[in-house]
């Protein structure tokens, strides 16, 4: 740039000074002076530690821990949380030792540093394993603190603020995994500015025309609906004044990223987005929200089917309130938030209320024990999960914010992730109810274990002391709680099979190098398995890996060979594998072609899910490296058993048609484990009905088509979901 242009120099240490000046500020406004102290104490030596490091934007770096610290400080964190922001990148960028931190402010504050440091990524393959242990590693920490999070998260909200002198993709992959975790942990743990301000964020970096767009037309909408919500906000003020009920009420703009996410999920223009605003009031107690709701619909007519009572049944961060959609002025829908000022306590601040408000309040103390309910269920999920990618994956479902509450038959309520099951249910009660679940009744009916169940629904699930969990559970089951309970009790339920299964891989895989004129005898197996009995692993251990996919048997076989001092020369092909389909773990037949006897099929072997049996044509196989994939043929000297296996029935629309398909069904001897009803074509005179089915092979499958097909009302019956 010319010098006429040129913009004057920074003084970064005056900048550096001037925040520094703000932030001890605001700690002195509510700690004590030796906690300031302290504070003032980490600020010095996080910038003699940072020293020389600066940030993409060319600031210093240091100018990032304080303004972590800064952001905190809103929350009344104490001088410990404080400290630990202001040196939460020491061990990680400077190499300052824990011991050092330890010895200059104690060992609180050298965890907490500790807990938000990240591992090395040079022992990762990926950036996923990477970003999953880092996660573990935090989990663990913030489950003894909960200061952890609430400091990540301050960094995180630093960071996704400051993101614009990023790489393009690194800006994407930051906003991605923001949008995938950390917004959802900090809805989870209640701070819910926090949240919307990361959710809009990310929808900036990944979408950056898009929000550009929707930012410009809100900003026109927001001009041209002022008159309307300066009315509505006027009408609500005068019928509470009119029946004398002492209330805050404040108009409220919805975030970019809840208009997008709605405009996505229901296919709409923004214009036909009417509900972009929304009242909030706050008035002194329960009753009194109670009494202001009746107000509100007595002024503007209620939605049908669009009220939540979260105030007797709260959300699982703690959040409580009324909610109400009404319709307002000229047919404009509106939603009216009604709560008591200790509620909007909780529902601002989260979990941190108990620092912003140390008065004892019992709804604050709900949702810290919430939050510690919440944290010990993580710790049970990592204790059973395999891996730090398989637990992420756990809490990720845990952390999707549509929620489903259901009641038990004595009315204590549930909270479920959205989709759970009555499965779901039974692991939430306790892990022994769901292992001995057999059947459910839900609003006291008989239904399917894998039904989705729905706010108000009572749940009531039938056990059997001689039940246990079935592997086809992990096909429908969405809790982390459940899944992790499931996967840890198959692990060593299905030893015994995965031993098996592994002795015959790696045999035929033996038999293989013996048609090439190599007969492996005890001598050379001991020598085998003396090298894992060094590792400490046991000869069923290696059997078992084989048979859970975390060895390959022609590996085993190769090894045997180099033993006896020969080359193989050339790749070795085995036999097929013999599949029965009642191995249990062991052998997975595959969700996304359903393979059953009749069916050709091949076998791939996933890592820690032993082998799963495809169709030979199934795209996923198709997919594969030849290489991994083994042939497999069913054994048909088995005792028959059952299959899944699903079927598409269109039906004309016409009285009794479901009736007419499903004794068809039953007829054909084949049980039906579930019906899907899918009315999408049913403005053309049909109706497509979805059946999961049980049968014995292919062979009793086209009989149960042959015989749906004769029935006058169906339009068509195929194979496939």
């Amino acid at each position: 740039m010319t010098a006429d242009t040129a913009s004057t120099p920074i003084d970064y240490d005056a900048l550096v000074a001037a925040q520094a000046t703000t932030l001890l500020a605001a700690a002195e406004a509510y700690l004590r002076p030796e906690d300031v102290l302290l504070v003032r104490q980490a600020f010095a030596f996080s910038r003699d530690a940072h020293e020389g490091q600066v940030r993409k934007s060319g600031e210093p770096y240091i100018t990032h821990p304080i303004a972590v610290a800064q952001i905190l400080t809103g929350w009344r964190l104490d001088a410990q949380g404080l400290c630990a922001a202001l040196l939460h990148d020491t061990m990680e960028d400077t190499g300052v030792a824990k011991s050092t931190l330890h010895e200059r402010f104690g060992l609180t504050v050298a965890d907490l540093v500790d807990g938000l440091s990240k591992l090395e990524r040079l022992e990762y393959q990926t950036q996923e394993a990477a970003q999953a242990e880092n996660f573990r590693k935090m989990v663990l920490a913030m489950a003894k603190d909960i200061r952890v999070i609430i400091v990540k998260l301050s960094d995180r909200l630093h960071n996704m603020r400051t993101l614009d002198s990023m790489r393009e993709d690194k800006r994407r992959r930051i906003a991605q995994e923001t949008l995938d975790i950390y917004a959802p942990v900090a809805n989870r743990i209640g701070l819910n500015k926090v949240f919307r301000e990361l959710q809009d964020l990310s929808f900036k970096h990944l979408y950056p025309h898009r929000y550009q767009v929707l930012s410009k037309a809100i900003r026109a909408a927001r001009g041209n609906r002022r008159e309307l919500v300066s009315k509505i906000l006027e009408a609500i003020a005068g019928r509470l004044e009119t029946a004398d009920i002492a209330a805050d009420i404040k108009g409220r703009e919805k975030n970019l990223f809840s208009i997008y996410h709605k405009m996505q999920e229901k296919h709409l223009a923004f214009s036909d987005v009417l509900d972009i605003y929304g009242f909030r009031v706050i008035v002194d107690d329960v009753r009194s929200c109670y009494i202001a709701l009746g107000e509100l619909h007595g002024l503007y007519k209620p939605i049908p089917g669009k009220f939540k009572d979260y105030i007797a049944i709260p959300k699982s961060n703690g959040y409580q309130s009324l909610h109400s959609t009404l319709f307002g002025p000229y047919g404009t829908p509106i939603e009216v938030q009604i709560r008591s000022r200790d509620m909007h306590k909780i529902a601002e601040s989260g979990v941190a209320s108990h620092w912003m408000y140390k008065t004892g309040d019992d709804s604050i103390n709900q949702a810290q024990l919430r939050t510690h309910e919440w944290l010990q269920d993580l710790l049970a999920i990592q204790a059973e999960s395999g891996d730090a990618i398989e637990f992420l994956e756990h809490i990720k479902i845990d952390l999707f914010p549509d929620e489903v509450y259901v009641f038990t038959p004595k009315g204590r309520i549930l909270v479920l992730p959205h989709g759970a099951s009555p499965v779901d249910f039974a692991y939430a009660v306790h892990t022994d109810v769901g292992h001995r679940c057999i059947a459910a009744k839900v609003n006291h009916e008989l239904v399917p274990l894998r039904t989705r169940l729905k706010n108000g629904d009572q749940v009531e699930i039938i056990t059997t002391s001689q039940s246990k969990p079935n592997p086809s559970w992990l096909s429908f089951v969405v809790s982390g709680r459940a899944r992790s309970h499931i996967r840890n009790y198959l692990k060593g339920l299905d030893r015994e099979d995965a031993e098996q299964l592994g002795e015959r891989l790696l045999k035929q895989s033996l038999h293989a190098l013996a048609a090439r004129g190599f007969t492996p005898d005890n001598v050379l197996w001991e020598a085998y398995l003396r090298e894992f009995a060094e590792k400490g692993h046991k000869p069923a251990d290696i059997l078992a890996d084989i048979g859970t996919g975390k060895q390959l048997p022609l590996v085993a076989a190769s090894r045997l060979l180099e033993l006896a001092g020969e080359a193989l020369g050339e790749e070795v092909r085995s036999g097929p594998v013999m599949i029965r389909g009642n191995e249990g773990g062991a052998v997975q037949l595959a969700a996304c072609c359903n393979p059953i006897p009749g069916d050709r099929i091949m076998g791939l072997i996933n890592k820690g899910q032993g082998l799963v049996i495809h169709q030979q044509d199934c795209t996923h196989v198709l997919r594969q490296d030849p290489n991994d994939l083994l042939e497999a043929e069913w054994d048909v000297r088995q005792a028959q058993q059952m299959f899944g296996v699903p079927i598409r029935v269109s039906v004309r629309d016409e009285r009794g048609a479901l009736a007419a398909v499903t004794a068809a069904i039953t007829e054909a001897h084949a049980n039906i484990e579930s019906v899907d009803m899918q009315d999408a074509h049913r403005g053309e005179g049909s109706v497509q009905i979805g059946f999961r089915l049980q049968v014995e092979n292919t062979q009793h499958l086209m009989n149960v088509l042959t015989q749906v097909r004769a029935q006058p009302a169906v339009v068509r019956a195929v194979r496939g979901a």
